[in-house]
């Protein structure tokens, strides 16, 4: 019972464990000890015991809160950083909303990567997943469990690095890089909410801690709204809500364990779970919670609309699940925060299943997807709307990721056609001299070198390579001379009684 008693100050082992997967796993494709088929069961067992260890450490946090009757809360094992009057620290808050949703999170979690095991059997990025999936996994248990809003939007920011590059997965193919791209650039304007309301709260509250930010009890209006719509933005981008939606859909270029996960069961409810957590706030900004009920019905139409022209399983699955997440930021802005928790777990352990078994929905159905209804076959304008996604994916591309390729474009023509010119390229020297084709150089710090060594070699040659001797050597056998000359009179007796009294003179 002591023991029990104490699992909650080692709670950091269930991200730990995954990044300790990570390490491994990329330890042994460095080394090169990860090729062929007899590695894959190795990768498969670090990240399946990895995860295993994470849920079976937080069911005994919960058993141990249900035979006491009382849950572990905010633990704060250490300070980060401090500066001035607000520091950071390592803190964790289990109470029953952190504690239910991540034990549900590890149970997802473990059995997606047992069944990753199989459907990614002689998969050329086999190992890279398992590095990226306990990745993911070790990033959304620091959301959920984080004490404190800068170690959540570490895991926040870690989940959105392994949302990329499970997209890209097949970083060969122009599409799945592109939608990659596409995804992350979207959410980085929900990071830029978060990353804001951080600075609000160090700077009006002194303070990153749940229990204080949520409180907010010496904030003004003015600030508290602030605080609380940095948040929304964020939760509204990564729960892919309007005007942020376009982007899950290009999500699903990745395999299908990774869409279970992230967008069907975990990730997606990301943005939900930060709004749960700051349900003390938000219940007194009644303008806020409107804002999320309007968001969310807006949400809940279009993606309601846009399911009912879908034709294959995974788009219709998506659109499903944001509709569902869609009803829950308007259960949490009509303040039925208990509703939506359960609707999150419930909905989290269904979709997981729904998209495992996507590849073989077909078959499984026996039957062709279901036609539009008639009312929306006749209204040929909603009809194509629905059809287009309303347009808001390629306004997501004039607005986001095309002005991002130019100026990448730019930077990269700005670096090949000057930075590498004036700097140098390795390799692509020109000779300084046609006399010395070994001595090359390349940009201006090459040539300044260049020429400052050639000044160099012109001095040496003037004051001592010239015939028989330049006028450096002659000054020096000049003054060889001098000293010669003066040692010879020293060593005369006469001299040299004069110079020894001259010394005890000095002495005395």
């Amino acid at each position: 019972m002591n023991l029990l008693a104490h699992l909650a100050d080692v709670v950091w082992l269930v991200p730990a464990l995954p990044l300790f997967a990570v390490l491994i796993i990329g330890s042994r494709v460095l080394l090169s000890r990860a090729s062929g088929d007899s590695a894959e069961p190795l990768t498969a067992r670090l990240a399946a015991l990895a995860a295993l260890g994470g849920l079976l450490l937080l069911l005994a946090i919960d058993g141990n809160a249900l035979w006491h009757g009382a849950v572990p809360g905010h633990r704060v094992l250490g300070i980060w950083f401090a500066s001035g009057n607000w520091h950071g620290s390592i803190s964790f808050l289990l109470d029953r909303l952190s504690l239910s949703v991540s034990t549900l999170t590890a149970l997802i979690g473990w059995l997606v990567v047992r069944f990753s095991a199989n459907y990614l059997h002689r998969e050329v990025g086999f190992h890279r997943f398992f590095i990226i999936l306990s990745l993911f996994l070790a990033g959304i248990q620091i959301v959920i469990l984080a004490g404190n809003g800068l170690l959540a939007f570490i895991g926040w920011e870690m989940c959105g690095i392994a949302s990329f590059l499970l997209i890209a997965y097949a970083w060969q193919r122009p599409v799945a890089s592109g939608n990659a791209l596409f995804a992350f650039i979207t959410n980085r304007g929900g990071d830029a909410g978060f990353l804001l309301a951080l600075g609000f709260s160090a700077a009006w509250l002194g303070s990153f801690e749940w229990p204080v930010l949520t409180t907010g009890a010496t904030l003004s209006g003015a600030n508290a709204r602030l605080i609380a719509l940095g948040f929304v933005l964020a939760a509204l981008a990564k729960s892919a809500q309007l005007p942020f939606t376009p982007w899950i859909t290009r999500a699903l270029e990745g395999p299908t364990p990774s869409s279970a996960i992230f967008y069907g069961a975990v990730m997606v409810h990301a943005g939900v779970y930060l709004m749960l957590r700051l349900e003390p706030l938000l219940t007194q900004l009644p303008e806020v919670l409107a804002v999320l009920i309007f968001i969310g019905t807006l949400t809940a139409l279009y993606a309601w609309l846009c399911g009912l022209v879908q034709t294959d399983v995974k788009s219709a699955l998506i659109f499903a699940t944001v509709f569902q997440v869609a009803l829950m930021f308007i259960e949490i802005g009509l303040g039925w925060t208990t509703l939506a928790t359960v609707h999150l777990c419930l909905h989290a352990a269904w979709r997981t299943w729904q998209f495992l078994l996507a590849p073989s929905w077909l078959v499984i159905t026996r039957g062709r997807p279901a036609p539009p209804p008639a009312w929306l076959c006749r209204n040929q304008l909603l009809y194509t709307a629905a059809q287009q996604h309303f347009w808001l994916d390629k306004l997501g591309l004039a607005l986001l990721l095309q002005p991002t390729e130019s100026f990448a474009r730019d930077l990269r023509n700005l670096e090949e056609n000057f930075i590498d010119h004036a700097i140098g390229e390795p390799g692509r020297g020109q000779p300084i001299d046609p006399k010395y084709p070994l001595i090359l150089t390349s940009g201006l710090p090459g040539h300044l070198l260049a020429a400052s060594a050639e000044a160099l070699q012109r001095i040496e040659n003037r004051l001592l390579l010239r015939g028989r001797g330049g006028i450096g050597e002659q000054l020096l056998r000049r003054l060889g001379s001098y000293l010669q000359t003066l040692e010879n009179l020293l060593e005369q007796p006469r001299y040299l009684m004069m110079a020894v009294m001259a010394t005890f003179v000095v002495i005395l």
